[in-house]
């Protein structure tokens, strides 16, 4: 069901965006838009590990580096019968963490600095089982897809922009597009591209809580993890932290820049999260 949804939902997003290149350039643009929308996919598809970890500048590590962590790692991958994925550091002391890769045999974990310094080892293994969670159920593949189409959606909005400023867009006979329904697209798409991406993401964080708290054995020390990064994003901002692709953390890194950055967030709230990872907790009789 959940493999279902994500297809519709990630169907919605590319429907949105050759929305937005017909309003802009006609049957011709959303022609354009489409294989536009299937070369991204594909592109995405092979390479969205490393896209999101450009993206954060993120560094692979050594086991020389962190043994500790890749002891922890390969506990947890060998508990939950999974390859041991790459580990990355991000270079920021706000501590969070995400996973990407195109499926198990193709994935990596990234952690900040700062989350390996401020949580206790049950904590780290709670986060990371959640990760790994996302990395079974390919919601990092899934996700990276609709951050990309989304990303695309707000620039072809943002030219669509400057297009009715300066005189509306063009059909495919050459004819001025509608001015008011250009500035409807621009402010309509990129709000519904980021509604629908809420839709994938946050029903995805409920599963890896539940199927990270699983793998660790300990879903009190995942949500423990959960109410102190909550606590410290609210105070602080990743700095090179993204709109589109903040659902990738297992907090949203853009908690703390408040308005629309949260009335727009990616993820449930962490009260939610922890509510039920305690009735898991109860079910597990872990205490």
């Amino acid at each position: 069901m959940n493999r279902i949804k994500s297809v519709i939902l990630l169907t919605l997003l590319s429907i949105v965006l050759m929305a937005v290149g017909g309003t802009v350039g006609g049957r011709q643009g959303a022609f354009m838009m489409l294989i536009f929308s299937f070369a991204m996919n594909f592109y995405t598809y092979w390479n969205c590990d490393k896209m999101a970890l450009r993206a954060y500048n993120a560094r692979e590590l050594s086991e020389n580096e962190v043994p500790e962590l890749f002891e922890l790692v390969r506990e947890l991958t060998d508990r939950a019968h999974m390859p041991m994925p790459k580990l990355y550091v991000l270079p920021t002391d706000v501590p969070n963490a995400f996973a990407t890769g195109r499926n198990e045999n193709h994935a990596a974990v990234a952690v900040t600095e700062g989350i390996l310094s401020m949580l206790d080892r049950d904590e780290l293994a709670g986060v990371i089982s959640h990760e790994l969670s996302h990395i079974r159920h390919r919601d990092t593949l899934i996700m990276t897809l609709a951050a990309s189409i989304a990303t695309a959606i707000s620039y072809i909005a943002n030219i669509a922009q400057w297009a009715a400023i300066f005189g509306g867009g063009r059909d495919e006979n050459g004819n001025s597009s509608n001015p008011i329904a250009l500035l409807v697209t621009v402010f309509v798409s990129p709000i519904a591209a980021t509604l629908i991406q809420l839709a994938l993401s946050r029903s995805r964080e409920f599963m890896a809580d539940a199927s990270g708290a699983a793998i660790s054995g300990k879903p009190l020390a995942l949500a423990s993890a959960l109410m102190k990064l909550d606590a410290y994003s609210r105070h602080r901002v990743m700095a090179n932290a993204k709109p589109a692709t903040s659902g990738l953390f297992i907090i949203n890194p853009l908690t703390g820049a408040g308005g629309m950055a949260n009335l727009f967030s990616t993820h449930p709230s962490t009260e939610e999260r922890v509510e039920k990872l305690r009735e898991i907790a109860a079910e597990m009789h872990s205490y």
